[in-house]
């Protein structure tokens, strides 16, 4: 005796499945949307007032971490962001000026450790690449996808003899007497 399986319930597994994917989807975009937490945030700080402490926000977000490259030392747990956010405290508790902490990185560790480094003739690259290389790169496509369409639109002499013979231009061979 076989007994097949209902379509009702293969239906079912297969909604459960959808279900679950959509709610694993939703996890991770929730997930992912969630700020991350900043390493600064761990830090026990004592600051004179509440200007200084968003100062010393703003200052720690406008750094890059010279290890990780890719993160300000504000979210970064590298000893060196560490070392970075302690003078930035420092210098700041000495009632220095936002332009002149910042400077001071610059002299220190170059503009590099800045997440936007000003236009000079050193950094033009940084500035200029990304739109040349969107430029190189949407030409090459452009190149590429205009020889594809002359390849599949040219024949070959034997397809041009071929297609004028089916649509009937040149007289058949066989039909001559």
């Amino acid at each position: 005796m076989i007994v097949a399986a209902s379509p009702t319930r293969c239906t079912d597994t297969r909604s459960r499945h959808g279900i679950l994917l959509v709610l694993t989807l939703l996890a991770t975009l929730t997930w992912a949307a969630v700020e991350p937490v900043q390493a600064a945030a761990f830090e026990q700080r004592n600051f004179p007032n509440e200007l200084t402490r968003t100062r010393y926000l703003d200052i720690i977000d406008e750094l890059r971490c010279l290890v990780c490259q890719n993160q300000n030392i504000a979210d970064s747990d590298a000893d060196l962001a560490t070392d970075l956010r302690n003078k930035v405290y420092e210098l700041l508790l000495d009632e220095r000026s936002d332009t002149e902490i910042m400077h001071y990185m610059v002299e220190r560790y170059g503009d590099f450790v800045l997440y936007r480094p000003p236009v000079k003739a050193v950094t033009i690259g940084l500035w200029a690449g990304p739109i040349l290389m969107l430029g190189l790169g949407l030409g090459l496509l452009w190149r590429h996808l205009r020889a594809s369409v002359a390849r599949e639109t040219a024949l070959s002499p034997e397809e041009r003899t071929r297609l004028d013979r089916v649509t009937g231009q040149l007289e058949n061979p066989r039909t001559r007497t």
